[in-house]
Order: C-alpha cells, then sequence, then structure tokens
C-alpha cells in the first residue's frame, strides 16, 4: 500500500488552484462532504488534536497541505499503472463474446455459467483469479494494490472477481491458510485458487442462522471417517458446485461453542443432494451473483477425517476467520454503484408533467441522498481496504460498512419506488427499465438485509466491538 500513495481527501479540488473538477449533479454534493472535512481538520488543529496521516504510508502531504485540496481516490504508482495498462489489454483481449451478465442472476445459463469458469481458469494461469495468496499453492503472490486493479479493471465489464459465484471457495481458501496444516493447504487451496473447483458454503440451516452456534447437522466420528447427517438452506447458487464448506456439530452433548467442526465436503459424494428453494431474489453476497439458493440434504455423508479443518470441536475459533471476512470485509466495488449511474440516466430520459425527471426538485433531492449513501459505501470499504493493506488493527470496520451498505440497498429501494412508481416494479419489455435492473433492485433492495448477518448480527458486532454493555472488548477473528 505504501506504494500507493492514496490520500485521504476530498474528491472535489484538484491540487492547483482548488477548482472543482467534478460536474453535473454529484458537483455540489462533493463540495459539501469536503467543506465537512475541511472543518473537521481544522477543529482538530486548532484542538490541538494530531491529525494522523491518511491511508498512505508516505503520504507526500503536509496537514496544510490537505487543508487546501483533498482527494480521496486511490493514486498509483507508475509502475503500478503499467500492470493496470497490462490488465486492460489483457482482459480486452480474453473476455469471451457474449458474457453474461441478466439482471436477475436467475437467468443466467449453463453456456454463460461455463463461460465464466473459463475465463477464471485463464486468468488462475496469471495468478489472477486469488491474486494475493502464495504461488506455491496456487495464488498469484501479488501485492493487495495489484489485486484491486485486477478487481477494478474486471468490474468495467461488469465481472467480479473471482468471475463465477465462490463464496464458498473464498471463505474457506482464507480459512485453511489460518488453520489447515501444511499438508491440509497443499491439498485444498490449489483446485480452489486455480478454479478447477467452485465452492459453496453450507453454514445456514432452519433452526441456526444468526444463530450459528445453534447448528444441528452432525458429523460424527467413525474410523477414518466423519458420517454427516442434517439439512442446509440458503446454499450456493444455479449449476452446482463441486465441494462444499461446511460447519457441523461434532459433539451433540457438548458444550455451546465447544462442540462445533469445519470440512471440505465435496459434493459428488453418497448422500448429497439438493433442491432449489423459491425466493423473491438470491443475491448481495459480494461475490459473482448466485441466482439460485437451495436446500441440501445430507443422509449418512461420509467425510474423510483429513478434510477436518482446525481441530475437532474448534470450530467456533475457525468461524471466527470465516465470519471476520463475511461480515463485511469482502469488500464491493470500489468504482461505485452500476444501478445507480443506471437510475440518473433514467431520469436524464423518463418525463413526467412534461418535464424530464432530473428537472423536478424532489427527484433530485432524492437522487442527491442515493449519491450520499452510495459514495459513503464505497468509501467505507475503500478504508477497510487500506487498513487491511496496512496491516492496521481492526475492530468494528466491517461490520460498520456491510450495515451501512444493506441499510442504504434498502433505502434506495425506496426511493427509486418514489422516483419511478410503478416502473421500478415492472419487467413489462415496453415499460421496463435498463433492461430489468431497476426492477430487481426493488428485490434484491429488501434481500440484502439478509445474506452475510443480518442487519442485526451487524449491530450486535459492532456493538461487542466497542465493549457496549461488556466489561471487555470482543476482539476481532484472526486473518492471514
Amino acid at each position: 500500500m505504501s506504494k500507493v500513495g492514496c490520500r485521504l481527501t476530498c474528491p472535489s479540488f484538484s491540487p492547483c488552484g482548488r477548482r472543482c473538477r467534478m460536474r453535473g449533479e454529484t458537483l455540489w454534493i462533493r463540495c459539501f462532504i469536503n467543506a465537512a472535512y475541511r472543518a473537521a481538520l481544522i477543529l482538530s488543529l486548532l484542538s490541538g488534536a494530531r491529525i494522523e496521516d491518511g491511508p498512505s504510508l508516505s503520504c507526500p502531504f503536509t496537514t496544510l497541505e490537505r487543508l487546501l485540496f483533498m482527494d480521496f481516490e486511490l493514486k498509483f504508482t507508475p509502475e503500478l499503472e503499467g500492470f493496470r495498462k497490462k490488465v486492460q489489454d489483457w482482459l480486452k483481449a480474453n473476455i469471451p463474446d457474449g458474457m453474461e451478465n441478466p439482471a436477475d442472476p436467475v437467468d443466467l445459463t449453463l453456456e454463460g455459467y461455463n463461460k465464466q469458469r473459463a475465463l477464471g481458469r485463464k486468468m488462475a494461469e496469471l495468478g489472477w483469479l486469488y491474486p494475493t495468496y502464495p504461488k506455491e499453492y496456487g495464488g498469484g503472490g501479488l501485492s493487495d494494490d495489484e489485486a484491486i486493479i485486477i478487481e477494478t479493471e474486471l468490474d468495467r465489464y461488469d465481472q467480479l472477481l473471482p468471475p463465477y459465484y465462490d463464496s464458498g471457495g473464498k471463505l474457506a481458501a482464507a480459512t485453511i491458510m489460518v488453520w489447515g496444516t501444511d499438508e491440509q493447504k497443499r491439498a485444498f487451496l490449489p483446485p480452489i485458487l486455480t478454479g478447477k473447483v467452485r465452492s459453496w458454503q453450507l453454514l445456514t440451516e432452519p433452526d441456526a442462522g444468526s444463530d450459528l452456534a445453534n447448528v444441528k447437522t452432525t458429523a460424527i466420528r467413525d474410523g477414518d471417517h466423519y458420517v454427516v447427517n442434517g439439512q442446509k438452506i440458503f446454499v450456493g447458487s444455479a449449476h452446482g458446485a463441486e465441494w462444499s464448506w461446511m460447519i457441523a456439530n461434532t459433539s451433540p452433548n457438548g458444550k455451546r461453542h465447544e462442540n462445533l467442526s469445519w470440512f471440505v465436503l465435496p459434493m459428488d459424494l453418497p448422500g448429497v443432494t439438493w433442491t432449489h428453494m423459491d425466493l423473491i431474489f438470491a443475491g448481495n453476497e459480494s461475490g459473482a451473483l448466485s441466482g439460485y439458493k437451495n436446500t441440501v440434504y445430507l443422509e449418512n455423508v461420509r467425510i474423510p477425517a483429513f478434510n477436518l479443518v482446525g481441530g475437532e470441536n474448534n470450530g467456533w475459533k475457525v468461524a471466527g476467520t470465516h465470519l471476520e471476512l463475511e461480515h463485511g470485509l469482502m469488500q464491493g466495488s470500489l468504482n461505485g454503484d452500476r444501478t445507480l449511474q443506471k437510475v440518473f440516466k433514467v431520469c436524464r430520459d423518463l418525463k413526467r408533467e412534461g418535464r424530464h425527471l432530473l428537472e423536478h426538485d424532489d427527484v433530485r433531492e432524492e437522487l442527491a441522498d442515493l449519491y450520499i449513501d452510495s459514495e459513503l459505501t464505497r468509501l467505507l470499504h475503500l478504508r477497510n481496504y487500506w487498513m487491511r493493506s496496512a496491516k492496521k488493527p481492526m475492530t468494528y470496520e466491517g461490520p460498520q460498512a456491510y450495515l451501512h451498505m444493506k441499510r442504504a440497498a434498502l433505502r434506495t429501494s425506496k426511493s427509486l419506488h418514489k422516483i419511478l412508481g410503478p416502473y421500478a416494479l415492472t419487467l413489462d419489455k415496453e415499460r421496463g427499465l435498463e433492461d430489468g435492473h431497476i426492477e430487481v433492485q426493488q428485490r434484491g433492495g429488501i434481500v440484502a438485509q439478509h445474506p452475510g448477518g443480518t442487519v442485526e448480527i451487524q449491530k450486535v458486532i459492532i456493538a461487542r466491538r466497542l465493549g457496549i454493555g461488556r466489561a471487555v472488548k470482543e476482539q476481532a477473528g484472526v486473518l492471514r
């Protein structure tokens, strides 16, 4: 991160002449943020407080200079800009024709899914599929800065990293790096990191969601295997998975939090079956959208004991790593909210009472609030990205960003309904908007309150990390 030279400053002013360089409807919002930020800095100086450096460890600007011009955006060194050009050229040459990006991921065809997997394997050959993991396990051995460049450039093609749903793989790989043995790392990481397998995560059950420690699925040791029985819900995606990353109860009569374990589960084992769930939407998991959620049934499934990761009945500690990432540290795009850009376009095109929507004061007010929400979400993720890159201690920051993102999604749904009325709710070919993306946001905003821990769970975590109601502040999970 020290090479990036990014600055915790405001986007509204250029270094020379302090002239606003933003245009359009976002101008006054950025000026407002800029003014507020300056006021905070000035008050800090007047109070004698020391103003810490921004995200860059090698920030070249003094406090006074940062009072005069502020730019929150990432700035990369010439070497990293050269890497960006390499990524841009490669993606331009290798993104398959007809890459699908349906508004509702449930419409992703098998052909489209296979193109996603093929792109993932090609990226893995360069170490770009899981860029920051060690090369010896199939990763790229790249820096966080290089990884964020790959992710942001892929986002310009409406693709995420990995370019297919691999929620289980992302969380399992990170957890195995912390808790797996060397032999397990050599066995499990290369297939995930090179795109040979994709994985679902098996956590939630009918009686265990927000209360994950209450899982009833059992995994009982029987010689060199564990025998698994139970049911998991809200699992995975369309088009199946080769593996799953699963938490199970390995001591049904044991003490709460001391009776859980994690396993790598091959999905082709006898006794594993699944069916689609009927939901209004499946997605919003900070990864390629899933399309479907499934109920997975496990009946006398025999898992090799080797697939137990982190030790028997040690699963609640292992879960700390998994959940720390899932609760807000798998950041979304740092390029901004693409749906909001579509909304601005619609408001420029549609008319009400003879005038474009954008000309109405009430619409502009709603859009301004949406933009502020969007920028706050992006900047919170940007802050978290910097903190992780700079190895800064983290406590509530991930859940804070995730909580804001969830709430902002619901506020966006309500605002779009106010602005667009029934147009926001239809997929009609003539009256539907932006190929269905607006209608999908209406459903997605509601569903966003659930995955990766509900709004209430994020609040509980934040409170515990701040020490509210507790004598000792809760510590964050262990990350690699």
